[in-house]
Order: C-alpha cells, then structure tokens, then sequence
C-alpha cells in the first residue's frame, strides 16, 4: 500500500529490533501528547502504512506526536511475538519521549480492529507493571474476544469487511489453537481478563451491523462496571473499519469526529491537572 500523505504533518521512519514506526509530527502547534497506533488486519495482514490518512488527520487535528507500529504478523509469529512488539513500541516511546517532545504521562493506546484489541491488552500488560501507565485507549472496532469466532451460528451471516470465518482464521493464526478453547491464555484476549479494574479510561467505537458489536457493547459494561469512564460511540448503520475505508463518507467523518473530541478533552485535562 503506498503513503498517503498529511499536508502539514511529517512521516519518519525508525525501528526497533527489525520492528518498523512510522513516526507522525504536527509540523506546526505540537503539544505534548501522544499516541501510540496499532493498525488492524485480523493479526494476519496489513502494515502502518494503511493508516497514514487517519495517523495524519489526528496528528494535525491535535498537534500530537502519533507513532504506528509495524508488529509481527501471524501465524509465522503467534502470540505473543504482536503483543511483545507493541510493548517494545510503548517502552520506546517513554524512553525517547523528551526527543519526540512529549510528555511520557500524556501517551495514549490506541488503534483499529485487530490492533485496537491488541491496545487493549497492551493496556492490560503495562497495568501489571510499575510504569507510567497509558492516558488512555483510543479504540476503533476492536476485536476483544476469541470466543465470538467460536460461535458458528455465526457463520451464516453475511458481515460486511470480516465475518466470522476470517475472525476464526485470525484468532486460530494468532493463538495457535482453536478460538474459544478453555485453555487459551487469558494474557491474549482483552475479553477474557478476570478484572477490568485500573484500566485507563477508553473510548470504544463500533459501528452496529458488524461482527464485533455485542463483544464490544459487552467490554464498554465491564469497563464501567469495574469503575473505569469508558465512553461508547455506536455508528447506526455502519460495518467494520468504515472509518478507514469510507473515510470521506460524512458518517466516518462525524465518527471520526466525536473520537477527535473525545482525545481532545483527554490531553486537555490531562494538562491541566499536571498544571
């Protein structure tokens, strides 16, 4: 897939252990917040590249530094080769946040579908560590849990993008064994964490008409059952990944949009308490 370019935001390129960043700076009007970016694509295709539009729209929207990663892909690299290389990306970026200027306690998770899910339980991960913790997680149609790619029934429906044969492919890819196996590591699935508590505060979006709606209506209720401000954003109408794919549509952009307001507000208070 090739660049898409932002007017007004410059793209660089670094790399940890053979692990690609592509790095997203406001030209003008940076702040001192951050995100960190995982693309989607099942845990088995796609690349940073795919989404420079968005990475750059954000970037210049709110003057942030936004770092996407190019993380290992399955099923040559099972879990948790994706997961351990995002948890490189993290510490990268708390490690370099004075030369990208920013603020190490004003960096938030997020990402699309595949990668969404695996912000989730990057944000999990660090959770269970002495770290700076994440902000927030910025989370586009994530694929929370293995077990929807169990249900069968499922199978007849026609979704739109990713329906649940390619879910099952991708999980099975991921975890090396059947999706929804009683044995499959909890530390791999955001869904299948025993507490959701001392999470950051997230922002979920879903369009609702796709596959991955009542896995992610269900995470939003244990997130705020577990005491963590979890907002909801359901697109009527919409498949998965529209926002990327029918960015320019105005549903993508008024969801886009309510994301944009929602970060916004984030590094904003995020600002005023350090102040």
């Amino acid at each position: 897939m090739k660049p898409t370019p932002t007017a007004g935001v410059t793209i660089e390129s670094s790399a940890i252990d053979g692990v690609g960043l592509r790095i997203h700076r406001p030209n003008s009007g940076q702040s001192t917040g951050a995100l960190l970016w995982i693309h989607g694509g099942g845990l088995i295709i796609g690349g940073a590249v795919q989404d420079d539009r968005l990475c750059g729209a954000t970037a210049r929207e709110l003057g942030i530094v936004i770092v996407s990663i190019d993380y290992r892909l399955a099923p040559e690299h099972p879990y948790p080769a994706a997961l351990d290389d995002c948890m490189r990306a993290w510490k990268w970026l708390q490690d370099n946040a004075t030369t990208l200027g920013i603020d190490p306690r004003q960096v938030v998770v997020g990402g699309q579908s595949a990668g969404a899910g695996l912000a989730a339980i990057l944000a999990q991960r660090i959770r269970e560590t002495d770290q700076i913790q994440p902000l927030g997680q910025w989370l586009f149609s994530p694929m929370l849990d293995d077990r929807t790619a169990a249900r069968r029934e499922l199978d007849r429906i026609r979704h739109h993008v990713w329906d649940n044969r390619l879910n099952r492919l991708g999980w099975r890819s991921y975890l090396a064994q059947e999706p929804g196996s009683a044995h499959i590591d909890p530390r791999a699935v955001p869904s299948r964490a025993a507490t959701l508590e001392g999470l950051p505060p997230a922002w979920l979006g879903v369009g609702d008409i796709e596959l991955f709606s009542d896995e992610i209506r269900d995470y939003a209720r244990r997130l705020d059952h577990a005491g963590v401000h979890v907002t909801l954003d359901e697109a009527t109408g919409a498949p998965h990944g529209f926002e990327t794919w029918a960015y320019d549509t105005d549903l993508a952009r008024e969801h886009i949009g309510a994301a944009h307001r929602w970060l916004r507000d984030l590094f904003a208070k995020a600002h005023s308490d350090i102040e």
